[in-house]
């Protein structure tokens, strides 16, 4: 394969928005990846965009992300065939513990621009038709934000407006030859200045060689979907942590509904899992008695002990970047990110959000995001 000035190991809305914001710079961008575009988590993640958080920087990066989607075909230049719908988030709270915790995230929001609003259970049934509010003591609510009605389009176009060359092949080893990496995959290798690490759970394994070890654990989650229900049901997206439940109606006309705590073995605890569904919906959404969910769609998030993104260059690794453990918020936060990481690398190469450093776990107290859905 032929040299490039940027190599970006991983196809996923990661690696894809950080090589388009490279290549738009000008620079010559190679993007490797095993399976193809999309082929990880970025190909089964719902397409969810929101502002609600309790870290400031991923506030602050959430209201960015959501101004580059809402502009996507000018960033992009031209007409993407996927549209952001507004639906709207609703955190539930059934106590006094997590009603003091929206609250506390709702101040800082609010700090940061986000429109947020605390709202009474009443105001919830509103926003809500159909929402059985005995339980409920409030929820935090914000009407930007939304879904994608086609995620997986979104990922695609970043790929096509790009411009960088993508190939389908396996990274075999990184080595440090003079003054450049040489890439070696199972297509040949490829030598460049810089290389950036955004594989998700697979980059912990390419960086352990070089004597780099970072905290990314696979941590799976499953959503179960029902077959496309054409009267619409429930518009926003319910997040119901007291119950493990989350519930949606989407565009494709399929309903997501989820068990927050699923964990293991799927074959085992499949019907475990269909029963925390079944009551959150006959608490709180009794209008989906009568959906059934015949499909389970699981996935990896790529998770951090802080529930945070790793970025940055990696410590006595010249030209070695890391971008991956988003833990879930990469199609969230992407675009902000990306943006970032390229104007570092293009530019003094210092890292550019300290607060995801890859050394800020030797030693320092964390802030962990608690906005994990």
């Amino acid at each position: 394969m032929d040299g490039a000035d940027f190599v970006v190991v991983g196809a996923g809305i990661t690696g894809l928005t950080l090589a388009f914001f490279l290549t738009r710079a000008g620079a010559d961008v190679l993007v490797v990846d095993r399976a193809g575009i999309g082929a990880g988590a970025s190909g089964v993640q719902p397409g969810g965009v929101r502002q609600q958080w309790s870290t400031e920087i991923n506030c602050r990066l959430a209201r960015e992300s959501v101004e580059f989607y809402a502009h996507l075909d000018d960033e992009l230049g031209y007409r993407v065939d996927a549209r952001l719908d507004p639906c709207g988030y609703l955190f539930v709270a059934l106590g006094d513990d997590v009603l003091r915790s929206l609250r506390e995230n709702v101040d800082l929001q609010h700090r940061c621009g986000v429109p947020s609003r605390m709202v009474t259970a009443a105001e919830a049934g509103e926003l809500v038709p159909g929402l059985s509010t005995g339980a409920i003591a409030g929820a935090a609510w914000c009407a930007e934000d939304g879904y994608f009605d086609r995620p997986q389009t979104v990922v695609d176009a970043f790929a096509q407006a790009g411009g960088a060359r993508i190939e389908v092949a396996e990274v075999v080893s990184l080595d440090r030859r003079q003054d450049a990496w040489d890439v070696r995959t199972t297509n040949g290798s490829v030598r460049a200045k810089t290389v950036v690490l955004a594989a998700g759970v697979d980059t912990r394994g390419l960086l352990r060689p070089l004597g780099v070890d970072v905290p990314i654990e696979p941590e799976a989650r499953h959503l179960f979907l029902s077959e496309p229900v054409a009267e619409r049901l429930v518009e926003p997206l319910i997040v119901i942590s007291e119950r493990s439940f989350a519930a949606k109606h989407m565009a494709n006309g399929r309903v997501l509904a989820s068990d927050l705590a699923a964990a293991g073995d799927a074959a085992l605890h499949r019907e475990r899992w269909r029963a925390t569904v079944a009551a959150g919906i006959e608490e709180f959404l009794p209008a989906l008695s009568y959906v059934s969910f015949p499909v389970l769609a699981s996935g990896l998030y790529d998770v951090t002990p802080d529930h945070q993104p790793i970025v940055g260059p990696v410590e006595d690794q010249d030209g070695l970047w890391i971008a991956a453990g988003y833990s879930g918020h990469g199609f969230m936060l992407a675009p902000a990110i990306s943006r970032r990481v390229a104007d570092a690398m293009l530019g003094d190469g210092g890292n550019p959000i300290p607060e995801f450093a890859p050394d800020r776990f030797s030693g320092a107290s964390l802030i962990r995001e608690r906005g994990i859905v």
